[in-house]
């Protein structure tokens, strides 16, 4: 299979997954003196694509009375996964990280572009595979896939870049957490990196207007949620942890790839079905912004980082 074919096979599993029902008059490009006839997916519509994959750059539409929320995950072979995990659940990850970044900030995702590279060695059997997974995962969650690039390198390397929306000026940010509040998670940390990601995305959208502060938890609780509490100029005391079955305290505190929320909210009002409580925010100390205890000891604000060891 040759990059044309390969195109025009993504161009049709996209149209099979955004195909939830045909809208007409949508305007892409008609003929000269002719009246557009051409049908996008009620999918597509929805997500304000006017046209996708197969021309030079997608045409997005946004709308009125809503902001919207860019942006772009990679995932490296021998860094976030190894070549042994099954291609779809690689793609499925692949969306599904950068779909937790859209949920962190109480948003709806609407279109996606994916850049691949694979090595000439897996071919056309790992792209099908690689894209059945991430499809699934953005029929699943109405993310229209409008577009990307592909190439070939020693390595599988993906970036997505995702696209989302949220009603003007409600957006969930990091820096309005405030002493008293309680803080919250959406889930068990210290979970296997070779499993599917499920973005939070329905929780984020019930958090608008009521959580002071949100953040995915992707590096490991203790570098996130000091991360949290430096944009917000505050401190953390953190009492209990959620730790998934068959993982460490040490891993649920610093081992990352957990994809659950971080989230404050008054201590006064009543939190979603199924979060845990684990701590609450206190003021910072002089200079001591970003601070985090753990069970009354303070908690090194440790996880998952790149470029904690020297370049060479």
């Amino acid at each position: 299979m040759n990059e044309l074919a390969i195109v025009e096979y993504l161009r049709k599993l996209a149209a099979r997954a955004n195909a939830a029902r045909v809208v007409r008059g949508a305007p892409a490009r008609p003929a000269p003196g002719k009246r557009d006839r051409r049908t996008v997916s009620g999918a597509q519509a929805a997500s304000g694509l006017i046209l996708g994959i197969g021309d030079d750059c997608a045409v997005v539409r946004p709308r009125a009375g809503e902001d919207l929320l860019f942006k772009s995950d990679q995932i490296v072979e021998d860094i976030h996964f190894r070549r042994g995990i099954a291609p779809a659940i690689v793609g499925q990850r692949a969306l599904a990280r950068a779909l937790s970044d859209i949920a962190a900030m109480g948003g709806e995702p609407r279109l996606c572009l994916v850049s691949l590279t694979v090595p000439q060695d897996l071919g056309e059997r790992f792209i099908r595979a690689f894209y059945r997974g991430l499809l699934a995962e953005a029929r699943r969650t109405g993310t229209v896939l409008a577009g990307g690039d592909l190439a070939h390198a020693e390595k599988i390397y993906c970036d997505v870049c995702i696209l989302g929306a949220v009603p003007k000026g409600q957006a969930l940010r990091r820096d309005g957490a405030r002493p008293g509040d309680a803080i919250f998670v959406s889930g068990s940390l210290g979970k296997p990196w070779d499993r599917r990601i499920e973005p939070r995305l329905e929780l984020g959208r019930s958090l608008l207007g009521k959580a002071t502060a949100c953040m995915d938890i992707s590096d490991g609780l203790a570098l996130d949620l000091h991360r949290l509490c430096v944009a917000s100029h505050v401190a953390a005391h953190v009492t209990a942890v959620p730790i998934h079955r068959g993982a460490t305290l040490d891993r649920a505190l610093h081992g990352g790839e957990d994809y659950e929320l971080l989230f404050t909210m008054p201590a006064s009002m009543r939190p979603p079905k199924g979060v845990m409580r684990i701590g609450t925010v206190v003021p910072a100390k002089h200079g001591k912004e970003g601070e985090v205890f753990f069970q009354g000891e303070p908690l090194p604000p440790r996880g998952y980082d790149h470029f904690q060891q020297p370049l060479q």
